[in-house]
């Protein structure tokens, strides 16, 4: 591979290399976007009292929990709880 990189540089040069980090910049945006989009859709199927906006509007794990305390009454454990079985590891 590294012989391979070497031989584009040698002919192409940076732009290359350039243009090919800035299209896994761009596709890895794109993945990010997408699984946040999924995460949403998620959180709403869980808690539907929550309009696109207040989805779209969360920051963070804690401010989810922050959110279903105060639209749903729970207490923060459990909202805690709850918030790590739909998230599962991922990141707002």
């Amino acid at each position: 591979m590294m012989r391979i990189q070497m031989m584009f540089h040698q002919f192409y040069g940076d732009a290359l290399m350039n243009t090919a980090n800035q299209n896994i910049g761009q596709a890895n945006s794109e993945n990010a976007t997408e699984n946040r989009q999924i995460l949403l859709k998620d959180i709403g199927a869980k808690w539907s009292k929550f309009s696109e906006q207040e989805l779209g509007a969360l920051k963070s794990r804690d401010d989810l929990v922050e959110q279903v305390v105060a639209k749903y009454g729970h207490d923060k454990a459990q909202a805690q709880k709850d918030v790590d079985a739909v998230m599962k590891d991922r990141q707002i």
